[in-house]
């Protein structure tokens, strides 16, 4: 099974790779929307530090969005959801490497955002541990969510639409718990952030065994 995801990972990301849409897109764009905050709340620093936790969310659900959109629209329009129903590879193994395949992109566009956040709204940092711990919950609940919901709009006409509108209610308590992680990583708000880390990882685990148990028959429906 570890070999199917690998080999299911891989060629999303060797796809990726050779269309640098990335790094070379979805990574500037999601950049701008700190660069537009930014100067929306320039004259106030305060409140743009107090925000940045958030924004840092915000700009990951428009760009990890956008990824995962490519994902199943790539799938879709070269009809290889139809090659992966009569092929050995098992529709968990198939979730899982689709997954791992979102989750690798959004790790680099984390990586550009990150330093931009950072670089914009000044924040300091007092916990690294928590930052890294809530980036790497956050980031397992949105890919695992975002392909179990993504399979879910595939066959649809208007998936463009669609997905969005799934993803985000969805998403809000991933966004809601990052938000407030971060704010304790970066010492403006004094909550327990390992209580929200554990709220994403929570999430993260429960949507991965739905999507082991029904990717398959949904993949089937789409």
């Amino acid at each position: 099974m570890l070999h199917e995801v690998l080999l299911v990972a891989r060629k999303d990301l060797r796809v990726e790779w050779r269309s640098k849409v990335t790094i070379g897109q979805v990574a500037p764009l999601a950049l701008l929307v700190l660069v537009v905050f930014a100067f929306a709340f320039d004259a106030n620093a305060r409140l743009l530090g107090l925000g940045a936790g958030g924004l840092f969310w915000v700009a990951v659900l428009f760009g990890g969005t956008l990824l995962i959109q490519r994902a199943f629209d790539l799938e879709t329009d070269d009809g290889n959801f139809d090659a992966f129903r009569m092929s050995t590879i098992g529709a968990p193994s198939l979730f899982l490497g689709k997954s791992l395949g979102v989750f690798i992109q959004v790790v680099l566009l984390e990586l550009v955002l990150g330093p931009g956040v950072a670089l914009l709204y000044d924040v300091r940092i007092d916990d690294w541990f928590l930052l890294l711990a809530a980036a790497l919950a956050g980031t397992v609940a949105f890919s695992v969510c975002g392909v179990l919901w993504g399979v879910m709009a595939a066959g649809v006409r208007v998936r463009a639409t669609l997905l969005p509108l799934l993803l985000i209610p969805v998403l809000a308590p991933v966004l809601l718990a990052g938000s407030r992680a971060f704010e304790t990583a970066f010492g403006v708000r004094a909550e327990a952030g390992w209580t929200w880390a554990s709220v994403m990882f929570v999430i993260a685990a429960v949507h991965t065994a739905i999507g082991v148990g029904t990717f398959g028959f949904l993949l089937e429906e789409g």
